[in-house]
């Protein structure tokens, strides 16, 4: 049995947690850390958590001797390094959330003190963990397309999830949070390393804020969509992500961001006066909405990668895999396999394959946890997919690519220090 302490009772934190009600025979939560009074006694409450295991400050969690094998780290990203530090240094494995942390110094921080620990740590690309992956990788072993040249992956992040994350929420200032390729496209540089296999020698990038922001404001708009003449015709609207929402039965996230009372009424009074009812053009956002990032890797092979703001909303990230004898094309839902010595295509339907999942991250958030799980139970490092080290060496990349979007320049990594 694998005991675990939650700290960050937030969207990340009660999914992982919820894992433990599924399979109450081999993990379970004994404590949960969250200044959020409401959060904090709904996550302890579904887990039975005593009175003296629930904190509203993690210093007081930490302040006792390990009381649980493991810990989550999901809390801002802003906390991760303060968080984890001395949750390693009493003992607990981590399953810390993505990004590490907001700095390379932090990173390598909370790398150091894991292995000088000698504890397990599973940092949460969950993308390496879905049956989609799995697959992909499985194909690769086959050398079904002959060796790697080339890759092109796309992260559709959607307007409107654009939106309400990185314009009107959380990760919408870099001071406040952290730029837009750590916070949400970290996963996405993470996945090419782990599908090509290979450290990554020089990267450059381009991008910026073409959208969001005053000087593009339509002529009219006000502050709030609420008092909007033109919020009928803006498909970022409040209202219409929101409270349309909500009266069609639909209040989880993202919902259940914005207000604890998921009614029409509740949602009218978050817009009227919270952050989420703010106008798109009038927020005081400044992380990027497109960014391109290209890579080349130590066996020659190269890569590029999109991250844009501007398409269908709830769409899973697209992949091509040029290889010397073939290619893949991926989109999450199917894999298709072109030979070129045969010039057939073989597609694989991951829904036949699998099943219907509703697990999040399609399949991801489950699969994580069940691999970190096992891994303590069974003393096994080898089944966490996401080991420190080689988070930290993407991590280091991502950090590179920023810094050549920023200075507009290639950066060898080899040269690289921040």
């Amino acid at each position: 049995m694998v005991d675990l302490l939650i700290i960050g009772a937030g969207e990340r934190g009660s999914v992982y947690a919820g894992y433990a009600a599924k399979h109450p025979n081999r993990c379970r939560v004994v404590g949960v850390a969250e200044p959020r009074q409401s959060a904090r006694q709904r996550l302890a409450d579904a887990h039975g958590i005593p009175l003296e295991y629930q904190f509203a400050d993690w210093r007081d969690a930490v302040a006792l001797p390990a009381f649980a094998n493991a810990a989550t780290v999901t809390v801002q990203d802003s906390m991760h390094a303060d968080v984890a530090i001395p949750l390693a240094q009493k003992g607990y494995h981590l399953l810390l959330e993505k990004p590490m942390a907001t700095s390379a110094a932090d990173c390598e921080a909370i790398a150091a003190a894991i292995n000088d620990q000698g504890l397990m740590c599973a940092v949460a690309h969950v993308l390496r963990y879905t049956p989609y992956t799995k697959k992909l990788k499985d194909l690769l072993k086959r050398d079904s397309i002959g060796d790697i040249v080339n890759v092109q992956h796309l992260e559709p992040v959607g307007y409107w999830h654009q939106a309400h994350s990185f314009v009107r929420g959380n990760w919408g200032k870099e001071a406040e949070s952290t730029f837009m390729l750590m916070a949400k496209s970290c996963h996405d540089i993470d996945l090419l390393a782990y599908l090509i296999d290979q450290p990554c020698s020089m990267v450059s990038s381009f991008g910026g804020l073409q959208h969001f922001k005053r000087d593009v404001m339509p002529e009219g708009a006000s502050g709030r969509c609420l008092e909007c003449q033109v919020e009928p015709e803006c498909p970022y609207s409040a209202k219409k992500i929101y409270l349309d929402a909500v009266k069609a039965g639909h209040s989880s996230w993202p919902v259940s961001v914005i207000t604890e009372d998921r009614t029409p009424k509740g949602v009218l009074e978050a817009l009227r006066s919270g952050p989420y009812g703010r106008c798109v053009y009038a927020c005081d956002n400044d992380v990027v909405d497109h960014q391109v990032v290209n890579l080349q890797f130590k066996n020659g092979v190269t890569a590029s990668f999109t991250m844009t703001g501007f398409t269908e909303a709830q769409q899973f990230r697209k992949t091509r895999i040029f290889g010397t004898h073939g290619q893949i094309v991926g989109d999450g839902d199917t894999i298709s396999v072109h030979t070129f010595l045969t010039e057939e295509t073989i597609a694989y339907d991951m829904k036949l394959l699998y099943g219907e999942t509703t697990d999040g991250h399609g399949g991801g958030d489950h699969a994580l946890m069940d691999h970190f799980v096992r891994a303590i139970a069974e003393k096994s490092p080898h089944l966490i997919l996401s080991p420190i080290d080689e988070s930290l060496a993407t991590h280091r990349v991502v950090f590179a690519a920023e810094t050549s979007r920023r200075q507009g320049k290639t950066i060898q990594l080899r040269e690289f220090k921040q």
